[in-house]
């Protein structure tokens, strides 16, 4: 493949070597001299499109007005019917001014602010009313110099000269933009350090979270894994587990079952995609979509979207929902100007920033729509009832099942503590967070989502690896049922509800609801 290094010739380098001056003059001064000049020229040009662009507004609001006034004067046009002296015309010529100042549809009187440095010199910026007050006074001038004193030649006369001096505004802008384009690509010719951007200058590093082993308790009653079968099924802490389905990695949007987009969220997802412009006055009007719930609420409006679609529209409101969120997210972090930073790459054409922007746009929605079109056959293979899981019980009600997560390689003391943290890094990383967690609820409910197959293989896999502990419960003999208790140990031997040997992890096969299927 051919190497392409046009790119390169833009870039305004110096090279010191081959400047030669005269004998008397100090290389070293001529180069800072020369180095100055092309500095103070590019101050310059800077400033001047600075001000052409600023003139450019302001002459837009002035044209807006004189088409105003035109307008209204055609108006006005039968109320001159009739009157011939030249105060009367005159008064008329004033109403029509009078509507167009009064008219808000057309603004604010005042035009903005000039930038820093542009017409410092000048005083403050005379208002569009007094523009248009000027204006109509050398028109009045211009009148009176043609002698048109009859009614109706000298309204007319007032409609031709306010007609000519807006043709001279339009003139005038059409000789800006011209010079404003000229500079602006005379500007683009050279790169500078200015001008070097890579994408989006942003990168976020989630830290990870120390993992927590849950302190071994004793207790008298027994512990049953996956209690969510009897009640209601809290949010899944092992959902990135989702090993029967063939995914690892949820798709965005999966995890969050108990969140929902809000309204806001949801008029702002239905925006027109690629309106920018309106993206960005929404954005202005309620900053406080920037947060990162709306964000999620935005993934999750998608992913359940994308799961209940029937037609091209519904996935393509679902695609607009994730462009959006991840529009959100890029603002966000971005920084303190990331807003204005990422509308201002995203809307220049051929920026690397707007392909890195879609492509994770294409991408979220691809995982989003693999995802549910599994869970779609997952449930259509269960048929919406029940299947069957691997649950643990501890057979003996006496004894209390632990979880013991192996430390980190760097730390283990021994070789059967490597073995186990080898084991522990194969399983996926629902499964670790619910082990971390020391949970034995969290646990079973990553379990409770894997195929029998799959889960059989995981419990032996924790049984090789020292994973699971048990401890016998300690009875209080002080208190009465206490002393019940033991008698009850002394005369069978065994321990309360005891039916088989003691301290032995029993691994059922239940046919529950699957967990997936809420």
């Amino acid at each position: 493949m051919p190497v392409d290094y046009s790119k390169w010739d833009a870039l305004e380098l110096s090279d010191d070597s081959d400047i030669e001056v005269h004998p008397n003059v100090d290389k070293k001064s001529f180069i800072r001299a020369k180095q100055n000049q092309i500095h103070q020229q590019r101050f310059d040009r800077k400033r001047r499109i600075t001000t052409l662009k600023y003139e450019r507004v302001v002459n837009d609001g002035l044209l807006l007005r004189i088409d105003a006034l035109l307008t209204a004067l055609e108006s006005h046009k039968k109320d001159v019917e009739g009157k011939q002296e030249a105060g009367e015309v005159d008064e008329v010529v004033f109403d029509a001014l009078m509507d167009v100042s009064s008219d808000a549809s057309l603004g604010p009187d005042q035009p903005p602010g000039p930038p820093e440095g542009v017409h410092t010199q000048e005083g403050e910026q005379p208002s569009y009313s007094k523009m248009m007050g000027a204006l109509v006074d050398q028109v009045k001038m211009e009148v009176e110099k043609a002698k048109a004193e009859e009614g109706a030649v000298r309204y007319a006369a007032f409609i031709t000269g306010i007609g000519g001096h807006k043709a001279k505004v339009q003139g005038l802008q059409k000789d800006l933009i011209t010079e404003l384009n000229k500079l602006e690509k005379e500007e683009g010719l050279k790169i500078t350090s200015e001008s070097i951007h890579t994408g989006f200058d942003s990168s976020h590093v989630s830290k990870p979270t120390p993992a927590t082993t849950a302190t071994a308790t004793k207790t008298s009653k027994p512990e049953l894994l996956n209690p969510s079968s009897m009640g209601a099924r809290s949010q899944t802490p092992g959902s990135e587990a989702d090993i029967s389905s063939g995914g690892l990695d949820p798709a965005p949007g999966e995890d969050d079952d108990d969140m929902e987009a809000s309204p806001l969220a949801k008029q702002f997802g239905s925006l027109k995609h690629g309106d920018y412009t309106q993206s960005l006055q929404f954005i202005s009007v309620h900053p406080s979509i920037l947060a990162e719930k709306e964000t999620d609420g935005l993934l999750v409006e998608a992913f359940n979207a994308q799961s209940n679609a029937t037609t091209r529209k519904e996935e393509e409101y679902a695609r607009q929902c994730v462009h959006q969120a991840l529009l959100l997210q890029y603002c966000r972090q971005l920084g303190k100007d990331g807003v204005g930073m990422f509308f201002k790459r995203i809307q220049t054409q051929g920026h690397q920033a707007r392909k890195l922007f879609l492509d994770d746009v294409n991408n979220t929605y691809a995982r989003i729509r693999t995802r549910t079109a599994e869970l779609a056959k997952q449930r259509e293979e269960d048929g919406g009832g029940d299947r069957e899981q691997i649950q643990l019980h501890a057979v003996d009600p006496g004894t209390t099942i632990n979880i013991v997560t192996p430390p980190p390689l760097e730390q283990c003391q021994s070789e059967d503590e490597r073995a186990s943290r080898q084991i522990f890094e194969t399983f996926p990383p629902g499964l670790r967070v619910a082990l971390e967690s020391g949970s034995l609820d969290k646990v079973n409910e990553v379990l409770g989502k894997m195929s029998v197959d799959e889960a059989e293989q995981v419990v032996e896999q924790l049984g090789e690896g020292g994973m699971l502990s048990l401890e016998e419960g300690v009875i209080d003999a002080t208190t009465e049922e206490g002393m019940k208790a033991m008698e009850e140990i002394e005369r069978t031997k065994k321990m309360p509800g005891q039916k088989s040997e003691p301290g032995r992890v029993e691994e059922v096969v239940e046919g529950t609801e699957d967990p997936g299927m809420d």
